[in-house]
């Protein structure tokens, strides 16, 4: 079942959501200072290709202080909006019976969104 889901995913916007994430992680990847910011995009990118069956945990190291400065900066650049953008679809997507297994990864991929340094993704 997990199988069909992330095919349904990938063809219904998912590859797009994918590549928009790698696009803007390639783009933040020209300078230093984006190089972290881009690699917490890459994990976005991976998240939108293959959703069902994927768990978002903490890092054992999650709370330290970089990664609360990290988030801070991350929330302030853009990561509100990424993580309003997927609540939105998300609370869309629940108004049908077959569209809430596709809104519980969007509201998935919005929790990750908003605070992604001290997270990783787990494939199970």
């Amino acid at each position: 079942m997990r199988f069909l889901g992330n095919i349904i995913w990938l063809i219904f916007g998912g590859l797009i959501t994918a590549l928009e994430y790698i696009i803007s992680s390639l783009l933040l990847m020209i300078t230093i200072i984006g190089i972290p910011f881009g690699l917490q995009t890459l994990k976005l990118a991976m998240l939108a290709l293959w959703p069902f069956g994927s768990r978002v945990t903490d890092n054992g190291n999650s709370g330290g202080c970089l990664c609360l400065v990290m988030n801070v900066i991350w929330i302030f650049l853009g990561g509100f909006w990424i993580c309003l953008t997927h609540l939105f679809f998300g609370i869309l997507l629940c108004i049908t019976l077959i569209g809430i297994p596709f809104g519980r990864q969007h509201f998935k991929m919005a929790a990750l969104a908003l605070t992604p340094f001290g997270k990783k993704i787990e494939n199970n």
